[in-house]
């Protein structure tokens, strides 16, 4: 597929690497030419120099023979303007802009057509409302949703001591007093996709899928006492903090935000009254300590620098915080985040590629596309949840003597809203919807590709 990029900051750059590595051509945009520079030395890429929302550099990018363009240049208004061009210019070229700003939230969504939009993303509203679902759910490290809510992915750390240590993965129904399945496993910045047979060593992080209403028990089961949020702390007064705060203070909850700027304080203060805006520096432990940070009952820190971040959800650590949540951009680093206390772990660009990543999986096959899509262990595994039809090969044989392709596992069946956690004897059926967990560095488009 002939796919245009423009802008080359964080989500252009991972979406130039995921979408290169999915074979499709790519044309980058930029007016930075060390930027491009930079970028055509590690991907094999059509790079040009100009202003993505002229019609000049459009034609030089050949938009007229495009079938999807992506804006992601730090700029909405650009961004908003290039896509209305281009699709001027190609009536049938799909467009997606990145869209940060509050201020457009009512025009995204009652002026889509006039904008000439077939999406929208904007990577700190999805990073908040992943934020906002942790701190509801407190006792995981991060949370996915299937099958309409019914179904999850949850990441926990195995404890030295604790229940999972040394633990063969095939007695763990028996052991919890409930059927989950662990679908990946985190070690040492590797990912295993498990068998039955392998035990869970300390701190493994595993991805466990469950039914919704089975999460509760598994928590008492772990001795995880859920505490809810009725105060949290944020550092960082971004976009992030100020959707976040929103969510919060809708639900209930005390926010107390923590800012270095003035001028951003100022704004934060006038547009969310009943927050408690703290104009001071989030990462000085004078700071934190004075600001009560031993007493909240969740931590979550928003800055624009990942070390930053780090090391502030770490001294929340050693201060007891319940609930920790940290915001991290470089997901490369995961290997390293793997053994530290940091909390939970969200990032914006990883939430934007992801949704992008399935729509681009959607054009390519309308029919059998992924219903979902999210990626879990730092990026490196993407669950996916699709629909069985009538196309679908195999359906009502058990699934002990049906061969999947290696790194694939089919983590969970959802029929006629009931959930069922599979083992050999499963099978599926049409209008099931199947949740698959894919370790390979091919994409899966359709149902059929997980099929040896």
């Amino acid at each position: 597929m002939k796919i245009i990029i423009a802008g080359d900051g964080k989500v252009g750059l991972a979406l130039t690497r995921q979408l290169s590595m999915e074979g499709h051509e790519i044309t980058a945009i930029d007016s930075n030419q060390q930027v491009l520079e930079s970028k055509l030395q590690q991907y094999d890429v059509l790079s040009i120099r100009g202003n993505c929302a002229t019609m000049a550099t459009l034609r030089e990018a050949e938009a007229e023979e495009a079938e999807l363009l992506i804006a992601a240049t730090s700029a909405d208004e650009i961004n908003l303007l290039c896509c209305l061009t281009a699709r001027k210019m190609n009536p049938n070229l799909h467009t997606i802009a990145r869209v940060r700003s509050p201020e457009y939230l009512e025009q995204m969504i009652r002026m889509r057509e006039e904008y000439g939009l077939s999406l929208t993303v904007n990577p700190e509203l999805a990073a908040a409302q992943e934020a906002y679902r942790l701190l509801q759910f407190p006792g995981f490290l991060k949370r996915e949703t299937f099958a309409k809510g019914r179904v999850e992915i949850v990441e926990l750390r195995v404890q030295a001591g604790g229940i999972f240590e040394n633990q063969p993965l095939s007695r763990l129904p028996g052991v919890l007093g409930c059927k989950v399945l662990v679908c990946t496993v985190l070690r040492g910045g590797q990912v295993i996709i498990p068998s039955g047979g392998d035990v869970l060593q300390k701190d493994d992080h595993i991805y466990v899928t469950a039914p919704t209403e089975v999460l509760a028990n598994l928590l008492k089961k772990l001795g995880i006492a859920p505490k809810k949020t009725r105060h949290a702390t944020l550092i960082g007064g971004g976009r992030l903090s100020f959707y976040l705060a929103q969510r919060l203070l809708n639900a209930g909850v005390q926010v107390k935000i923590i800012e270095q700027d003035a001028a951003r304080c100022r704004v934060l203060a006038q547009n969310l009254p009943k927050a408690a805006v703290v104009q001071a520096d989030g990462s000085s432990q004078e700071v934190l300590d004075s600001e009560g940070i031993a007493f909240t009952d969740a931590l979550v820190t928003l800055t624009g620098l990942d070390e930053l971040n780090v090391i502030t959800s770490m001294y929340g650590t050693t201060c007891h915080v319940p609930q920790i949540v940290t915001k991290v951009n470089r997901m490369e680093s995961t290997g390293i985040l793997e053994n530290l206390d940091v909390g939970s772990v969200i990032s914006p660009k990883e939430l934007c590629c992801a949704n992008i990543a399935q729509y681009v999986r959607a054009m390519q096959n309308q029919t059998g596309a992924a219903i979902t899509l999210h990626r879990i262990a730092g990026g490196q595994v993407e669950a996916l949840e699709f629909r069985v039809d009538k196309d679908t090969r195999f359906i009502g044989q058990p699934l002990k003597d049906i061969s999947l392709k290696s790194s694939l596992l089919i983590a969970c069946i959802t029929r006629v809203g009931r959930t069922i956690i599979p083992d050999g004897s499963s099978h599926l059926e049409p209008g099931d919807t199947v949740i698959v967990v894919n370790g390979r560095s091919s994409p899966i488009l359709q149902l059929n590709d997980i099929f040896a």
